[in-house]
């Protein structure tokens, strides 16, 4: 088996800008990550942590050196891009500046020991993994929010004081984004600490959100209905679907299409919706990142499977070009409305695409 790598290059004592090597390897004896980048190494010496616990990121994923050759290959084919845990913070390569890493423990120091800040230091991979830090550098970040997690479940009665040292942090648990879609192999029950965390919190709504900020209409996109008749396969589209449930009938209608569906890391980030009432920032920066991003490879729409999501997407646009400094002018379609125009049923789609934002005029 051979290998195509791209590895992540930057010396901050002498290079302006990172780049990327490559590497054609064809694998031998090798069984792991952390076996490809010895190899390298062997031939060309770079910065990085000879350790199976070594954090990296492999084609946009999170996870450890020791993964295996196999699940790699498994789930990235054979073209791998490797590059460190945070290209921000780079400094020899492979090997970051975690100073901020260590920083945000501070919060916890009045409820932590020696054995505790080693635990922590097994969660640095949760930390820079959150995709709110691309938004939020002072984020308090996941890593802490575990750790309180724990502490909380050895020891009831710090409960209410860690909350409180939790809650005095500015840019706290609020700002908080999934991991499950960002991380290789992700433990759910990880997820489920700090959502425990934010509902301890009071942060996540028991309400029915509204995400029709500013704007009291309510658009009616009727039921998605099964469509074998295609007449318009939206060939020469391309469409960036932002998937928040997964769909046997949804798959079926975009299988039928002739539209290429781009694939973009972005259109696989997490909205923080069940800490919008709280905190509509960091929903906001993320839509915006995804929006920008679909547009600026030449998306013809936005193309998204509930209300909610067509709400924050659509109308919210004031709010999105604040957070970027952009018109922010990419079509959203529902997945209903979608379902109608490839049926031909333009009169009744026009009925909800005219009440739009931005009106795709596709018809």
């Amino acid at each position: 088996m051979k290998l195509e790598i791209s590895l992540f290059k930057f010396d901050k004592k002498s290079d302006y800008l990172p780049f990327y090597t490559k590497h054609f390897l064809k694998i031998k004896s090798e069984k792991t990550l952390l076996d490809i980048l010895n190899t390298i190494n062997n031939e060309n010496p770079f910065g990085y942590e000879n350790d199976g616990n070594f954090d990296l990121v492999v084609n946009g994923l999170y996870l450890k050196a020791s993964v295996t050759i196999t699940q790699l290959v498994e789930k990235f084919g054979k073209e791998l891009t490797i590059d460190p845990i945070s290209v921000r913070r780079a400094g020899n390569d492979l090997i970051i500046n975690d100073n901020d890493f260590n920083e945000k423990l501070n919060v916890l120091n009045d409820f932590i020991k020696e054995e505790d800040k080693k635990a922590y230091i097994e969660l640095k991979h949760y930390y820079y993994a959150s995709d709110t830090l691309n938004h939020k550098s002072d984020y308090i970040g996941d890593a802490v929010l575990i750790l309180a997690s724990d502490l909380i479940a050895a020891n009831k009665s710090n409960e209410s004081k860690i909350l409180e040292a939790l809650n005095n942090h500015e840019a706290g648990a609020s700002f908080h984004t999934s991991l499950e879609n960002r991380i290789l192999n992700f433990d759910k029950s990880v997820e489920e600490k700090i959502i425990d965390i934010q509902k301890k919190l009071n942060l996540i709504s028991q309400e029915k959100q509204n995400f029709r900020v500013n704007n009291t209409l309510i658009i009616d996109f009727e039921k998605f209905e099964d469509t074998n008749d295609i007449k318009h396969d939206f060939k020469d589209f391309n469409i960036a679907y932002y998937a928040s449930k997964s769909s046997d009938k949804t798959e079926s209608l975009l299988n039928k299409l002739d539209a290429k569906f781009l694939n973009l890391d972005s259109l696989k980030l997490d909205l923080a919706k069940s800490t919008f009432s709280k905190n509509q920032d960091i929903t906001y920066c993320v839509a915006t990142t995804i929006m920008l991003d679909a547009f600026d490879n030449n998306a013809d729409f936005l193309l998204v499977d509930n209300d909610d999501d067509f709400y924050i997407f659509d109308y919210n646009r004031k709010a999105l070009e604040k957070c970027s400094g952009r018109d922010v002018i990419l079509p959203v379609i529902h997945l209903n409305e979608l379902q109608k125009l490839v049926a031909g049923e333009h009169t009744s789609v026009n009925k909800t695409l005219v009440k739009h934002q931005v009106n795709p005029e596709i018809i």
